[in-house]
This record gives structure tokens, sequence and C-alpha cells, in this order.
């Protein structure tokens, strides 16, 4: 709750939520207001968890999984929840990913 009330999507500009397992990254595009989630992308989906490589190479494919399920949806901004992990590793990898590929934060 400390991060959703300083952090929150809008229609105008969706919520990039990020969830971090041990295995796995998760991160879907949220609209707070109509609390739905437009779109979403993981590193369980078969065109990443198919390839052999490191957590934080995963991070950077599911980065631009997002952005490019973004743009096809009509999304070009979004605000960047992190989840209370800190912006390293494969968080950053992720943003980073997810900047290249089009998506403003």
């Amino acid at each position: 709750m400390r991060i959703r009330k300083r952090f929150e999507g809008t229609t105008s500009r969706p919520r990039l939520s990020v969830f971090r397992s041990n295995k796995d990254i998760y991160v879907q595009i949220v609209d707070d207001l109509k609390g739905t989630t437009l779109v979403a992308a993981s590193s369980r989906e078969k065109e990443i968890s198919g390839q052999k490589v490191t957590k934080i190479e995963q991070a950077r494919l599911v980065g631009a999984a997002i952005a490019k399920k973004a743009t096809a949806a009509g999304i070009a901004a979004v605000v960047f929840d992190r989840g209370g992990y800190l912006y390293h590793g494969r968080i950053k990898s992720l943003a980073e990913a997810a900047r290249e590929g089009g998506l403003q934060f």
C-alpha cells in the first residue's frame, strides 16, 4: 500500500507493475481506475522460457515483449512500479529493454 499511494495508473498513463520471483519475472500494465490488466508478459511464455539464457537476459526479453505488446495496444507512456525491488539487476534490465522498445517512463 505504501507504493500504491505514490503510483497510480490512469487510463492515459497506466502502471507498469513488476513481480520478481526466484525463478521467473512477471510484468503487467494495469489501469488502476478501472481495475483491469491491459497487457502482461512473463518469463514463462514459450518464446522466452524455451531459451537457455541467464535471468538478467531473461528479464531483458520480458521487457522487450511487454514494450511490443504495449505499443500494439496503443500504450506509449506508463508509470514504472518496481514493486519495492531495488533498481538493480533484473529490474534494471527489464526497464532498459522496455525503454528501448518504445515505452516512456
